[in-house]
């Protein structure tokens, strides 16, 4: 379930589609155009739609489907609707994504569904036909205690749904498409793989011809990643108060394999010159390891990010952008500008956002990280950010296991979460790191799904990862551990 926006966390998305007449989605206040759109799992025929709307109606909305969730067809456009309950009956649409989107609001407020139907029938209805054999089954990375595997995807008469991966003989996941990595193995062990395609109709395919697989000796992939946002103000070591000439020892301490900074890494103006005295100076010895992000601060040179390209050059756009990827060990890290998801504008799909389905999509690493600088939950001083709902909503469907943000200049670590910002155990964990120097915001009441808030120390973040889990410390600038998350496992 993806929406265009949310007026708070407790008005998701999901809340249109569970069948409850008392719980609903609303998307932000006063802003047309907005929409919702629903998964329906598989391609089918929708008939009819059923909209029960809140107070808060679509006056004029249109209803889409999509097979590929990106490109959409209107089958129906109302004009001058009253609310209530619409039951858009004798439809002919055909897709996998139905979308409503609304153009017209019918009130100041915004667009708020109690539930979203839609009616019709699945193209597996009657399939009695397998899928193909998998073929072409083959191991494109194996470390001491994990298994990346690929394959030729299966074709059918309807369409594949999944594959089950069989290790040993046994069923260990199902997964919609491959790569699959398979983690928690032991060291200097032999493992035999085999692969099964599905369809909707539950149709199973014989086995694949099976792998053979043997884990390398030793734990391995072991290392440490030192982390921070809002770092170097207009300040040198010369002055007891400045902060950065502290932290920047404390990265030194970590010896760390990559340095990773959550943006706003000069002050305030973040022209070339104070990234040269400034952030260079501290820092900047650690330039060569650093995987940058801009902040809000890069953007407000004369020209926006004149200063933050010159000084990093290509380590801030090693894929031509101010977002790229790259890995370490067992992990994919994902490092976004969060500028594209303030804009209070989401009626189309930022060039961001697409590249990051991309991205996932073709990631083989077991462990996922995503850092970008405005977080999407907060209790600090700038508060949630609802613009970057979507951002979110990716990154929790794609199984991401921790967030970095900076900020607010403060540090928080939340319990995992999920879409709405809940506990949930399948979530990231996500952890605002704004205290590389700046000076603090205050902050407000600690959000329910909040672990650890710290409003008055600077320090880093030091993460310890391996090769299917990860633990986070912040270490205080008198190298004190002022906050020590649990071990988790990678999802």
């Amino acid at each position: 379930m993806l929406t265009s926006s949310v007026e708070t966390s407790s008005y998701g998305g999901s809340l249109a589609v569970d069948g409850s007449l008392s719980t609903r989605w609303a998307s932000a206040e006063g802003v047309d155009p907005q929409w919702i759109r629903v998964d329906l799992g598989q391609a089918a025929t929708v008939h009819r739609v059923k909209l029960t709307w809140e107070v808060a109606y679509g006056k004029d909305y249109r209803v889409e489907v999509s097979d590929d969730g990106t490109t959409f067809t209107t089958i129906k456009d109302v004009v001058g609707g009253n609310g209530a309950t619409d039951d858009l009956t004798g439809l002919t649409g055909h897709g996998r994504y139905v979308r409503v989107v609304g153009t017209k609001r019918g009130t100041s407020y915004g667009y708020s569904l109690w539930e979203l139907e839609v009616y019709g029938s699945t193209d597996s209805t009657g399939d009695t036909q397998a899928p193909t054999v998998p073929t072409g089954l083959a191991a494109t990375g194996v470390t001491a205690t994990t298994a990346t595997l690929n394959w030729t995807p299966s074709t059918d008469n309807v369409g594949v749904s999944s594959y089950d991966v069989l290790r040993n003989g046994a069923v260990i996941a199902n997964v919609a498409q491959p790569p699959y990595n398979d983690t928690g193995l032991s060291a200097s062990t032999a493992y035999s793989y085999t692969v099964k395609a599905r369809d909707l109709a539950g149709n199973v395919s014989a086995a694949s011809a099976a792998l053979a697989v043997q884990t390398p000796a030793g734990g391995g992939g072991q290392f440490v990643i030192a982390a921070a946002g809002d770092i170097a103000e207009q300040c040198t070591a010369s002055s007891s108060s400045c902060a950065h000439p502290k932290t920047a020892a404390l990265v030194q301490a970590m010896n760390p394999a990559n340095v990773i900074t959550m943006g706003d890494n000069q002050y305030d103006d973040a022209h070339l010159s104070d990234f040269q005295n400034y952030y260079d100076k501290t820092w900047g010895k650690f330039k060569a390891i650093t995987k940058p992000i801009p902040g809000n601060h890069e953007t407000y040179d004369d020209t926006p990010f004149d200063g933050y390209h010159k000084y990093f050059g290509s380590i801030a756009t090693p894929q031509g952008k101010n977002y790229y990827s790259w890995d370490r060990g067992n992990w994919h890290f994902i490092a976004l500008d969060s500028n594209d998801f303030v804009t209070h504008d989401n009626l189309a799909e930022p060039a961001q956002l697409t590249w990051l389905k991309q991205d996932l999509a073709s990631n083989t690493k077991g462990c996922i990280a995503a850092y970008y600088h405005h977080p999407r939950f907060s209790s600090g001083d700038h508060g949630d950010n609802p613009d970057s709902a979507l951002l979110w909503q990716t990154l929790v469907g794609a199984k991401v296991d921790l967030v970095l943000n900076g900020h607010d200049h403060h540090y928080e670590r939340f319990y995992p979460q999920n879409v709405d910002g809940q506990k949930d155990p399948n979530g990231p964990v996500q952890i605002i790191g704004g205290t590389g120097g700046a000076s603090f915001y205050p902050v407000h009441a600690a959000h329910a799904a909040t672990a650890k808030l710290i409003h008055d120390k600077n320090g880093v973040l030091k993460l310890s990862m391996t090769d299917n889990t990860f633990t986070e410390q912040l270490i205080g600038v008198d190298n004190t551990v002022l906050d020590s998350s649990p071990t988790y496992t990678c999802h």
